[in-house]
């Protein structure tokens, strides 16, 4: 029989055994970083002209065109004006596979420059192709429709009301009144052509967060106390809800102005027009899927920021424009499952059989020591029930051998001195920092890129303050990425 003295010392036997092995694991994730970091410390530099707002939404936010839509996710324009402005060679095609809200291929069209964006969030396709639609086919009789709404607000005169999708997720989002006017606004815009009634509805995608309770904060929505949705002991409140028909008028009006002619922004614009705007094509769905439909070698540069491996569940964030768009729960479903492996609810994928060609890129990251040490690691802690969700090491494995096949792909159709250029962070994980740029870059390198340069932000960013409490604050390098095929 066992005492409970004895059971005692054993359990501290095995705690101290699991200590060693996990700090054993730690110092071989360490070593394998710095061999990596050696590799290819010749090319990895600080840039001082990268700042966080460039590399994020911040930037557009007095760009005419660019700043109607605040998506969180996205780069600004200016850093995409300055990677095909310093490029040698010259750039006929761009590609951006996560393209987001199009920030990369209207730049490249109004420096004349065809593009192709890969985008799987129906709110992406909506906000590109309905701003194409105002850049291309809004007829002089079309804005002064939209003027007409903003002048006379007649949604305001309905009597009728359209009821619109909810989620679950999104249940009991706006004030009362707010959910009358959007279903006054929804049943008015029926009277319109097509044209306008998308730019309506792009209006009101684009004031949903000012309008409701929520507010993006990266893995979810935080919802406002008044709400009657708050659980957690802290209450949330996110100040002024702003009104429906101020914020309309105002996003109206905003769309209106920049359509029409040049604003006060657009005077500091570098990207004015004086050439022949190059075409947009917008492929929708998942890039693991579109990617190998594309020619070979017909890509002079690809920009882009794939989703982080931060657990950042986009269906989530943006899921009060994905219901306004009669998204339903089983199609938000399938979009979480198509998504690049970001989130803890991402299933693995089978790649072998999406795609046999892959079968390099995943020995790439087979043999990426560095990765496989920090997988090992993750399913230690998740065998020793130490991780705070048993998620976590399948999305990090998920998400470094799909982008090993994004970056195969990648490879293919680019042309010769062709450029990837991209934006990324590191992590962290139960105390292990992941080098999202090393490993990816080296992946990059096994496949048949030349690393040019990582460039690396000035200011590092910290990591969450449940890792800080934890494991004590890390500075994680935030870094733009530039490879090219020879």
């Amino acid at each position: 029989m066992i005492t409970a003295e004895k059971q005692e010392f054993v359990e501290k036997i095995i705690e101290n055994q699991d200590t060693i092995a996990e700090a054993s694991m730690l110092e071989k994730i360490s070593v394998y970083d710095e061999e990596l970091y050696n590799k290819f410390n010749s090319i990895i530099s600080i840039d001082k002209t990268l700042t966080r707002q460039l590399v994020s939404f911040q930037a557009n936010k007095k760009r005419s065109y660019y700043r109607w839509y605040k998506y969180k996710e996205g780069f600004s324009a200016d850093l995409v004006e300055k990677y095909i402005r310093s490029r040698k060679y010259p750039t006929k095609k761009l590609l951006d596979p996560f393209a987001g809200c199009g920030t990369a291929l209207f730049v490249a069209s109004e420096m004349g420059i065809d593009s192709v964006g890969i985008e799987l969030l129906p709110i992406g396709q909506e906000l590109i192709l309905t701003r194409n639609i105002l850049l291309n086919e809004f007829k002089e009789n079309d804005f002064k429709t939209i003027e007409n709404w903003i002048n006379t607000k007649p949604w305001k005169k309905s009597k009728e009301i359209q009821r619109f999708n909810e989620l679950k997720i999104t249940a009991n989002a706006y004030p009362p009144e707010t959910v009358t006017q959007i279903g006054k606004y929804l049943h008015c815009f029926q009277n319109e052509n097509s044209q306008v009634q998308k730019v309506l509805m792009f209006a009101l995608l684009c004031v949903l967060e000012n309008i409701s309770y929520t507010r993006k904060d990266g893995q979810y929505l935080r919802w406002d106390h008044r709400s009657g949705r708050c659980n957690g002991a802290i209450l949330f409140d996110k100040g002024i809800i702003a009104e429906f028909d101020k914020e309309i008028v105002l996003k109206l009006s905003e769309i209106l102005s920049d359509s029409k002619g040049e604003t006060f922004i657009d005077l500091f614009s570098s990207t004015k027009q004086t050439v022949e705007p190059g075409s947009i094509d917008i492929l929708k769905g998942s890039c693991l899927d579109i990617l190998a439909t594309l020619d070979e070698s017909e890509i002079d540069l690809i920009i882009t920021s794939p989703p982080y491996c931060n657990r950042y569940d986009y269906t989530r964030t943006y899921a009060l424009e994905l219901a306004m768009l009669n998204i339903d729960e089983i199609e938000i479903s399938k979009l979480r499952q198509a998504m690049l492996s970001c989130t803890v609810e991402n299933r693995p994928k089978d790649l072998d059989s999406i795609n046999p060609n892959w079968k390099h890129a995943t020995i790439a990251a087979d043999s990426n020591k560095l990765l496989q040490a920090i997988i090992e690691y993750l399913e230690f802690k998740k065998s020793n029930k130490t991780i705070n969700n048993n998620g976590i090491p399948r999305m990090v494995k998920g998400y470094f051998y799909e982008m090993a096949c994004v970056i195969s792909e990648l490879y293919r159709v680019l042309n010769k001195f062709g450029q990837v250029i991209m934006v990324n962070d590191n992590v962290r994980y139960a105390g292990a920092s992941v080098s999202v740029d090393l490993i990816l870059s080296k992946i990059a390198e096994d496949i048949g890129f030349k690393v040019d340069h990582i460039a690396v932000l000035p200011n590092g960013k910290g990591n969450s303050s449940q890792q800080m409490g934890v494991h004590g604050r890390e500075s994680l390098r935030k870094c733009v990425y530039i490879w090219s095929k020879q």
